[in-house]
């Protein structure tokens, strides 16, 4: 009986195989596991057999069974892809279906609008290493070892051999690092307009911070540079990327790479410097500038009583957050299309 099960499925899979149409499919339906179809017919035999026979051929009988109902179910669709097309009802002149496309994300979209907005006043888009050497990362920036100041950014170090000049391997907290790269790269002549556009890392996880971000780092060093220039440049910026009547402000602050040093504001483009609750007071707080410390200079091999210059930091996500309202950094990098498809 065994036998004979195992012949009726391999006789309706091969007729199952060969089935054109969906009536054909459905009567071999009806023949092999209809009320009346040949299984059942088999099955009626199954009181007469011994016990351990009954198990065997009972548990074949739904094996069988089941391989011909998958057979089956599978034909319409495999019917209907071997279909020939009916190139009577195919208008031909009608227009393709075009692919979705993606796009630049927000943030490299931000990146190459930042560039641009700079490139127009002369600086030259630079990059440096985001893992780094302490001397460049901190020292070189006149943050010597042991200095407090080193302790604001939380840095992250590497697991790496320390080198005997320049101390350990981190990743950059800050794009300060490129400074003195520039000025090497250089080789301490003058003029310098370097814009340094990099990822960051410092330990922070919050709505407004991401432990990797984006900033960009621009760097101006000529004989007779002063503050005036510095507003100069972030006037711009901020007309370029707030829009027309965006003026910024400086705040007196301490940055141990610069003195003078500032906290830079730009007025709020939603309401004009009137206040609103994007603002503080109509205020936007946006990042940190100043004027290059002489001790930078040296570092960079520069004479720091000929040559002045500036220096100022601006975190990316930050201009996106203020630029499209946005209240949670972390959407810029949940990939959900329904946000970055927006921009």
């Amino acid at each position: 009986m065994q036998q004979e099960l195992l012949n009726l499925k391999n006789q309706a899979l091969a007729l199952i195989n060969e089935a054109k149409t969906p009536q054909e499919i459905e009567e071999l339906r009806i023949a092999y596991l209809g009320r009346k179809g040949k299984i059942n017919e088999l099955v009626k035999q199954i009181p007469y057999l011994s016990s351990e026979e009954k198990a065997r051929v009972g548990k074949l009988v739904n094996e069988v069974k089941n391989t011909i109902q998958e057979a089956l179910n599978n034909k319409p669709s495999q019917l209907q892809q071997d279909r020939p097309l009916d190139l009577e009802r195919i208008d031909v002149t009608l227009p393709g279906k075009s692919p979705a496309q993606g796009h630049l994300h927000l943030v490299t979209q931000a990146i190459e609008e930042i560039t641009d907005i700079f490139k127009q006043i002369g600086f030259i888009r630079v990059r440096y290493p985001e893992v780094d050497w302490d001397w460049y990362a901190f020292t070189a920036v006149n943050m010597p070892t042991g200095h407090p100041a080193r302790d604001e950014w939380e840095t992250f170090f590497v697991d790496a051999q320390s080198d005997p000049k320049k101390g350990k391997m981190l990743l950059t907290p800050h794009t300060s690092n490129g400074q003195v790269r520039e000025m090497e790269r250089l080789n301490s002549k003058t003029p310098i307009r370097m814009l340094n556009i990099a990822k960051c890392y410092r330990r922070q996880q919050d709505m407004t911070h991401t432990a990797m971000f984006h900033q960009f780092e621009g760097l101006v060093v000529d004989e007779g540079i002063n503050i005036t220039h510095l507003k100069g440049v972030l006037d711009h910026f901020g007309r370029e990327w707030f829009g027309e009547g965006v003026v910024s402000r400086l705040r007196p602050f301490h940055f141990q790479f610069t003195e003078p040093s500032f906290e830079v504001d730009f007025s709020c483009s939603n309401c004009g410097g009137r206040g609103c609750p994007s603002c503080k007071g109509g205020w936007l707080e946006i990042g940190g500038a100043g004027m290059t410390h002489p001790n930078v200079l040296k570092s960079g091999g520069v004479d720091p009583k000929k040559y002045t210059g500036f220096a100022f930091g601006l975190g990316i996500e930050r201009l996106i957050m203020l630029r499209y309202q946005v209240d949670n950094i972390r959407l810029l990098y949940e990939n959900d299309l329904r946000f970055l498809e927006q921009f």
